[in-house]
């Protein structure tokens, strides 16, 4: 004899169709009180699967994502449609050929691409070092895959062909990478490849019409490697800049005012599924990098006397060379707090591998500017030191050591909650550091419209005396 017959399984679906039905009233009036009603727990599709098969085995993988676009997200969660009309942020992007671009990768085109296909293959970027600096790569995947029918996703940022419907105009010049690789002069040549290109680029902007209207004040240059668009930033001064800091900026050139900060692309990898509590990390504080800069990085080699001999403090040298970011990477997710110092700049990547591992920045850079602080309070995740007291004997380590268990909890707790925010991806996802970043740009546009606006008054009546 069969354990569930016919009969029993009739009997079984018609209590199960009699309690939803009986609940499902109760759920509304609660919901409409105003007390919290967990949706989709059961979708609807899954609940007809039920009643019609007995189980949810069926249909439960029936709205799973497959494509590429879709990869490492819920089946259960609502996929967001990238609406063009919606878009904050209208962008123009020059058509550049590929040797400011793609071709820097080593892409070669059939002779009449300008873009790679990316629906078929992505050009990679090269690792290490250069990844930190990779935004440009990034955006540009972003903005060329806006328009793209099918595509699933945010769209804060979306391509225009017309460039009087924009808002911005964007610079898709490599820099970072043409420093990066050809900024030394070969035996052969007389100038560098980075120079000579930022010349093309500097003769091909102004001779376009989209400059002459703005004066470049509505155009986008990224420019985040320190020592990219060397040559040609203080020609380009009245752009929007996209930096990692000012540190080697004039302050008319390159001001917070004007331009957007972005965060460096961690170089560790994300700690997921991070469980680990106070007591969870030996470490006190960590510190692995350069010990001895120029400039503003100098106060390194004196935290280093002052805190080398600290018993449950790790503050050595390191690169990314060999094991480095592997052991950067269990050093950091081994530690309650991790040391971001100024080095020949104010900002440095170091920042970014922290909140990633959930370890709580110490920030000691007077003059460091953070992405996206208009709207993020970092001091909630985050704590700042002014170097003048954090090279007094004891008064670092004594403010770490005070910190409570409690505080240090809540802090981290914060960093896993604004993780994303630092996260550049391709397909771009919901408030990652692509979107945040066009965000932040978006933010920008009144002012550039005041700008041009401005330079407007006298140019449409100018009488030739």
């Amino acid at each position: 004899m069969q354990p569930y017959g016919p009969g029993c399984r009739k009997l079984v679906l018609f209590c199960l169709s009699f309690a939803i039905i009986v609940a499902l009233p109760y759920l509304y009036l609660w919901d409409y009180a105003g007390i919290p009603v967990v949706k989709h727990v059961l979708p609807k599709e899954k609940i007809f699967s039920v009643i019609e098969n007995g189980s949810t085995s069926a249909r439960e993988h029936e709205n799973e994502p497959s494509s590429f676009l879709d990869q490492n997200r819920p089946a259960d969660e609502e996929l967001e449609q990238c609406d063009p009309s919606k878009a904050l942020l209208k962008v123009f992007m020059y058509d550049l050929p590929p040797e400011f671009h793609f071709g820097l990768l080593d892409w070669n085109g059939d002779g009449n691409s300008v873009w790679p296909d990316i629906q078929t293959k992505i050009p990679s970027y090269p690792g290490g070092l250069n990844l930190q600096h990779s935004i440009e790569y990034w955006l540009t995947l972003d903005l060329l895959s806006s328009r793209f029918p099918d595509r699933n996703g945010p769209c804060s940022a979306v391509r225009v062909e017309d460039s009087c419907e924009a808002d911005v105009v964007f610079v898709p010049f490599f820099s970072s990478l043409s420093y990066n690789r050809h900024s030394k002069i070969k035996p052969h040549e007389k100038v560098s490849k980075n120079k000579l290109l930022q010349q093309k680029l500097l003769r091909f902007l102004t001779a376009q019409e989209e400059w002459k209207r703005s004066g470049g004040s509505d155009h986008i240059v990224m420019a985040h490697h320190p020592n990219s668009m060397l040559y040609s930033r203080t020609k380009l001064w009245p752009c929007m800049f996209i930096l990692a800091d000012f540190g080697r900026y004039v302050p008319h050139v390159a001001n917070v005012e004007k331009d957007v900060i972005a965060p460096y692309k961690h170089l560790i990898k994300t700690f997921v599924n991070d469980s680990s509590g106070f007591d969870d990390r030996p470490t006190l504080l960590y510190f692995q990098g350069a010990i001895y800069r120029k400039d503003g990085g100098s106060i390194r080699q004196e935290l280093f006397y002052l805190l080398r001999d600290e018993k449950d403090v790790h503050f050595s040298f390191g690169s990314v060379g060999g094991n480095g970011i592997r052991a950067a990477s269990q050093g950091m997710h081994a530690s309650k707090f991790c040391l971001n110092i100024a080095g020949d700049t104010p900002s440095s990547n170091r920042l970014f591998d922290a909140i990633a591992s959930h370890c709580v920045p110490v920030i000691i850079s007077d003059e460091i500017e953070l992405p996206y602080e208009d709207v993020l309070d970092y001091s909630k995740f985050c704590i700042f030191v002014r170097t003048s007291d954090a090279v007094k004997k004891g008064f670092l380590i004594n403010l770490i050591r005070g910190v409570s268990r409690e505080t240090w909890t809540e802090m981290w707790r914060k960093l896993k909650e604004v993780e994303g925010y630092f996260e550049f991806q391709y397909p771009s996802k919901k408030d990652d550091a692509v979107q945040m970043i066009w965000q932040a740009v978006a933010r920008k546009v009144p002012q550039v419209r005041l700008k041009v606006h401005r330079s407007r008054r006298f140019a449409r009546f100018n009488l030739h005396r």
